[in-house]
């Protein structure tokens, strides 16, 4: 019982941390960078279609981030996420070694794969899955 509750507690906290993260790096793209920002900056950095990526990148962190922090179809954006963090490390941060303060790949590594590993375990017994889709068969179900 208390290793279930300790699982649980901390999967709230992941999702809630990973969840703020991609929610404000969202809102940064959409309010302070704009829309024609976001896109320039992702034409600075060779990113492919930078018109769509820019759009799919903005809201794939936007509603990434809300989904974790209320736990709701967590497996699904957590795949989202780390896709959008992989498409981060393979165009922009690959070449520039670990640290960040180098343009290196740590954070999106460690938003990447934390992404994942929620994906992976679910939104645990204090997320919306639970309450919303009982009968879907998300990793915190089995």
């Amino acid at each position: 019982m208390r290793g279930a509750l300790f699982r649980d507690i901390a999967i709230l906290l992941a999702r809630l941390v990973f969840g703020v993260i991609f929610l404000v790096h969202g809102l940064q793209k959409l309010t302070v960078d704009g829309y024609a920002g976001t896109k320039a900056g992702f034409e600075g950095m060779d990113v492919p279609v930078p018109a769509v990526t820019a759009f799919i990148a903005t809201w794939a962190e936007i509603l990434g981030g809300i989904s974790l922090i209320l736990g709701l179809f967590v497996p699904v954006f957590g795949v989202l996420l780390f896709l959008d963090m992989l498409g981060a490390y393979l165009f922009v941060h690959m070449g520039n070694g670990v640290y960040v303060s180098d343009g290196g790949w740590e954070l999106v590594g460690a938003l990447g794969l934390g992404s994942l590993l929620l994906a992976a375990v679910g939104s645990g017994a204090f997320g919306l899955d639970r309450f919303l889709a009982p009968r879907m068969r998300f990793p915190a179900r089995r």
